[in-house]
């Protein structure tokens, strides 16, 4: 759905890309999300999982920045997890204020079991994209998430 809006061919033409982008984005989230659902994890919790399980421990302002999370919403999460004991906190002895998330051995097996079925889902929902166009989306959209704000 094209935006309704009468702006200029710049305004009109980057609203109906914002408005696509938004609609591929929930719509590939809602076909992704059930195999998540059936393991009783979010995709956030999903993420630091992954992120922990292919990078190693790390703190949780680095799991935050990973995951483009707030630090509230990051606690909350590794909170949950580690309520599964999925994960585990070890403060750092030079700062206290700090810690140091880990995948435990049960978080290693849930992570370790569910990945692989995660790729699976992907790339049967991407294969609608030929090789080259899964590559040219890879590009737009890191050169989109790296765009630098302009001053104003």
């Amino acid at each position: 759905m094209a935006t309704r809006y009468k702006g200029k061919a710049a305004e009109v033409r980057a609203l109906n890309a914002f408005i696509n982008l938004m609609r591929a984005t929930d719509s590939v989230r809602a076909r992704l999300e059930p195999h998540l659902t059936r393991h009783g994890v979010t995709p956030t919790q999903f993420g630091v999982l992954e992120a922990l399980y292919h990078l190693g421990p790390m703190n949780q302002r680095d799991l935050g920045r990973k995951l483009l999370s707030s630090k509230g919403n990051i606690t909350t999460v590794v909170d949950n997890l580690e309520k599964r004991r999925f994960v585990k906190r070890t403060s750092i002895a030079r700062d206290r204020r700090q810690s140091i998330v880990r995948l435990t051995s049960t978080g290693r097996r849930m992570i370790a079991s569910m990945f692989p079925k995660q790729v699976r889902a992907i790339t049967e929902d991407f294969s609608i994209l030929t090789t080259r166009e899964q590559e040219a989306l890879t590009q737009l959209c890191k050169k989109l998430g790296r765009r630098e704000k302009k001053p104003r």
